[in-house]
């Protein structure tokens, strides 16, 4: 019987997992809405139940499990350090309790190192040394690979903090990290999502104008590229443009810090990328400082989706 490895990815707003089979891929993949204010307790439950799912399935257990983590994280513990975006994530024990209840080898990485090392391997900077692949979702995960490393320190955060850079000093909401006008708060999906809210709040005549009377939590990221870009709403359109150009300073700052060949965007966002890459690319390739003069900067879309926090996870475990 061929080994197989399972991997968790786990969101602020999705838990996802899957059984990978080396030569085969992802052979079983689903996943989970995330209870982000909820107890620890049920949210692990839950994940634990699909783990056994998947077990029972196979009829044994996987040879490893990886898990694709928010925030920072050491390998053999799980997360450390998370200012408040999954509640009771942050500290729990988490590596050792799945490895002692299924009796395999467990390890635990950032978000943005696993989709890293998944695109790496497996998508679009295969056969690449120099990459930066962002995770674009509830908040904006990151990963950088440097002359064929993945980058990793002492202090776990190497290159996977690219959310947390400050554009816009001015900007008046707080991050969960202390400062203000970070990518996330800027150019994540819940930040175009709750611009959105807000000008809709001010009364701004939109065909989203109802459905947020109704109850402001339908729309959400995929209501607002579905039904009001996709359809030429004025303020939906205007707030994806100037979300576009802060993303595009995010990806700026990236290019000057590591040089990368390619950079990768993944994660829920990019659900909309029809209608913000070509224009993030013209922004990206016009303010970019780059040698040779003129030399395009690829900004790509990843092939594989959302699945590359899935993946990232499974390729940490077959390394174990």
């Amino acid at each position: 019987m061929n080994d197989y490895f399972i991997g968790i990815d786990w969101g602020g707003t999705r838990i996802k997992w899957g059984a990978f089979e080396p030569g085969k891929g992802l052979v079983i993949q689903g996943f989970l809405d995330s209870i982000p204010h909820d107890e620890m307790s049920r949210n692990l439950e839950r994940v634990v139940a699909q783990i056994q799912a998947v077990c029972e399935r196979f009829g044994r257990l996987p040879k490893a499990i990886g898990l694709s983590l928010t925030g920072v994280v050491d390998p053999q513990k799980g997360v450390v350090l998370l200012p408040g975006k999954v509640r009771g994530l942050e500290g729990y024990p988490l590596v050792r309790e799945l490895s002692e209840l299924f009796g395999v080898p467990v390890i635990a990485d950032n978000d943005g190192r696993a989709a890293l090392m998944a695109e790496w391997k497996l998508g679009g900077a295969k056969g690449r040394n120099w990459a930066v692949v962002f995770t674009i979702g509830t908040g904006i995960g990151s990963g950088v690979l440097l002359d064929g490393k993945v980058l990793r320190d002492p202090h776990l955060q190497f290159g996977t903090q690219l959310g947390h850079l400050v554009i816009d000093s001015s900007a008046d909401q707080l991050c969960l990290t202390g400062a203000r006008g970070t990518a996330e708060l800027l150019c994540s999906a819940t930040a175009l999502t709750l611009s959105i809210r807000s000008a809709l709040q001010r009364g701004l005549p939109s065909t989203l104008s109802d459905l947020y009377g109704r109850d402001p939590r339908l729309v959400d990221f995929k209501t607002i590229i579905e039904e009001g870009v996709a359809a030429g709403d004025s303020v939906c359109v205007d707030e994806l443009e100037r979300w576009t150009r802060q993303l595009g300073w995010l990806l700026i700052n990236a290019a000057h810090a590591y040089a990368p060949e390619v950079i990768i965007l993944a994660g829920g966002a990019m659900l909309g990328s029809k209608y913000f890459l070509p224009a993030l690319r013209e922004h990206v390739n016009l303010n970019a400082f780059r040698y040779p003069r003129g030399q395009e900067l690829p900004v790509v879309a990843s092939e594989l989706c959302e699945t590359s926090g899935v993946l990232g996870a499974c390729l940490l475990a077959m390394d174990l």
